[in-house]
């Protein structure tokens, strides 16, 4: 009750992960169901850490990654062709963060989108996992969380519109306020940071061939 959403709870998380000298740490959101690899254009449902193994591996290899994470599951529609990933845009819900970055969690709404484009501003970069997906419930659909205290607030019915603004105010260089699946949103633009480019770490070599992490495909019954 501080007013601050999971601020407080998200910088703790941090400090503790420095604390036992991890080099990096992740924060996913509670409202996540199941962790998807998308394949060829189907979903397969994931049983263990793999995924978790493949991604921080691939990071490992640049020196410049500030931020990384796996994107929702729907917003990788089967009828499309996807990379395994993009580069430099938001990163939420399911985030894998550089400890020596210069930064913390600030503010009281939109503070992923506000994290990743103070890291892509200072010449960062991100990556969002589109191979690796996270099956999380829509806002507002599950009761607990920052349902009150972040997106019905101040007697409001809809806090939605005050959260935009908020990252207006933020990043008003990058950021409008637009109407959108029935409520206010905020819309970034991302196009600004192009021009960030992963960096290599000096005697990394990339082996060739696929490394599956030994995943494999299995047909559950019912």
């Amino acid at each position: 009750n501080l007013g601050q959403g999971s601020i407080p709870a998200r910088n703790w998380v941090w400090e503790h992960s420095i604390s036992i000298g991890a080099a990096r740490h992740w924060i996913l959101y509670d409202n996540i169901s199941q962790f998807v690899r998308v394949h060829q254009n189907s979903y397969y449902i994931a049983s263990d850490g793999a995924l978790f193994l493949a991604a921080e591996d691939f990071i490992d290899r640049y020196s410049n990654v500030a931020i990384a994470g796996f994107d929702y599951r729907w917003f990788v529609k089967r009828k499309f062709k996807w990379a395994p990933f993009r580069l430099n845009t938001r990163i939420y819900s399911c985030i894998l963060i550089q400890n020596d970055i210069p930064y913390r969690w600030r503010g009281r709404y939109n503070e992923d989108t506000d994290l990743s484009l103070r890291a892509l501003k200072d010449g960062w970069c991100t990556v969002l996992f589109l191979a690796f997906t996270a099956e999380k419930q829509r806002t507002m659909t599950m009761k607990g969380g920052n349902t009150e205290e972040l997106y019905r607030l101040d007697g409001q019915k809809d806090g939605r519109l005050l959260m935009a603004q908020s990252l207006q105010q933020q990043h008003p260089d990058v950021t409008k306020i637009v109407w959108k699946w029935g409520r206010w949103q905020h819309s970034v633009d991302y196009r600004p940071f192009k021009n960030n480019r992963l960096i290599r770490k000096p005697g990394v070599e990339i082996p060739e061939g696929v490394n599956n992490y030994g995943m494999k495909l299995v047909k559950l019954n019912d």
